[in-house]
C-alpha cells in the first residue's frame, strides 16, 4: 500500500462523524461513507454513499468509526462484516469514546481475527461546531510507524493531534478530559443553581465573572448560552453522562466520590427528561427541583 491514502470509510453519520466525512472529503481525500440508519440525500452534502459498511471499508485503506458508544463500534465489526471485509493492511481509527474496556475488547477481536489491520485509538476532544470547522483536539494513539500515513486524515479533521502512546491510551486521555469537562460543567450549573436560590439572577452572576480567571473561554461560552436561555445539544447530557460512566468504571467505583455523585444527579436528570439537550441542562434539573 502507498503511504498516501487513497480512500477514507467513515462508519457513523451523527452529529461528530457528518461534519467529519465532509471535512476529509473537501481536503481531497477520496472518501466513502456508511451509516447505521439512513440519512436524506440533502443532508449528505453530496457524500459517496456505500449500501453496507462492509461495502465501505472494502473500497478504503483507512477505515474511521465515530459512533455512539462501544456496543455500537462492536456491533458494527461483527454483525455488519466489517471485521471480515478490512482490506490487508488497513488502519482503522477508533475515534469514538467507548472506554478503556470497549477499547480493550476491539483490541482483542482484530488481534484474534484481522492481525492484519493496524488498530489506531484516536477518539477526539471538541463537540459539534470544532467538527463542522475542523478545529478537534485528537488523542491519537497506536503505533509510530502509522503517524505519517494519517496525517492528511488528522489534518483534515482537527487543529492538532496529540500522541499519548500506545493503543488504548488514547481511550484513556479522553476519560481524563471528558471528567475535566463534566467537573467544569458542574460548577457552572451548581453555582447558577445556588445563585437562582439566593435571588440572583444569570445574567448578575455573568457580570460579576466578566474577566474573571475563574472562568475558562469554554465555560463563558456555556454562560452566555445559558443566559439566553439555550441549552439545544451541542453535547447532549446522556452523551456526557455516558463517558461520566466510563471514567467511574474505569477508576473503579468509589474510587472518585465527587464524580461518582455527579454521575447519580446527572442520571436522575436524564432519567427526569433532560438527557437531549445539552449538558448544560443540568443547571435547569436543579432549578426544577428546588
Amino acid at each position: 500500500m502507498s503511504t498516501t491514502p487513497t480512500t477514507v470509510a467513515v462508519l457513523g453519520l451523527g452529529t461528530m462523524g457528518l461534519p467529519i466525512a465532509v471535512n476529509v472529503r473537501d481536503a481531497g481525500l477520496p472518501t466513502v461513507v456508511w451509516n447505521r440508519t439512513p440519512r436524506p440525500e440533502r443532508a449528505l452534502d453530496g457524500l459517496d454513499v456505500a449500501r453496507t459498511a462492509a461495502e465501505a471499508v472494502a473500497r478504503a485503506e483507512i477505515v474511521v468509526t465515530m459512533v455512539s458508544d462501544a456496543a455500537a463500534v462492536l456491533a458494527i465489526a461483527r454483525d455488519e462484516g466489517v471485521l471480515a471485509a478490512l482490506a490487508p493492511g488497513a488502519v482503522w481509527v477508533q475515534m469514538s469514546t467507548i472506554g478503556v474496556a470497549g477499547t480493550a475488547r476491539l483490541l482483542e477481536h482484530l488481534a484474534a481475527e484481522r492481525p492484519d489491520v493496524v488498530l489506531v485509538d484516536a477518539p477526539v476532544s471538541g463537540s459539534e461546531e470544532p467538527a463542522r470547522n475542523g478545529t478537534l483536539t485528537i488523542l491519537a494513539s497506536g503505533p509510530e510507524s502509522e503517524r505519517a500515513r494519517l496525517e492528511p486524515l488528522f489534518d483534515a479533521v482537527g487543529r492538532r493531534t496529540v500522541w499519548v502512546g500506545e493503543a488504548g491510551a488514547g481511550s484513556r486521555m479522553k476519560l481524563v478530559l471528558n471528567s475535566w469537562l463534566a467537573l467544569a460543567t458542574e460548577a457552572v450549573a451548581s453555582s447558577l443553581s445556588l445563585a437562582h436560590r439566593l435571588g440572583l439572577e444569570t445574567g448578575l452572576v455573568l457580570e460579576a465573572l466578566d474577566g474573571s480567571p475563574l472562568v475558562s473561554g469554554w465555560q463563558a461560552a456555556k454562560l452566555r448560552r445559558i443566559a439566553a436561555d439555550d441549552f439545544s445539544a451541542q453535547f447532549a447530557l446522556s452523551l456526557a453522562l455516558k463517558d461520566v460512566h466510563l471514567a467511574g468504571d474505569a477508576a473503579g467505583r468509589g474510587a472518585l466520590p465527587t464524580l461518582d455523585a455527579l454521575a447519580g444527579q446527572w442520571q436522575r436528570a436524564v432519567d427526569g427528561g433532560y438527557g437531549d439537550q445539552d449538558l448544560t441542562v443540568v443547571l435547569a434539573a436543579l432549578d426544577d427541583g428546588a
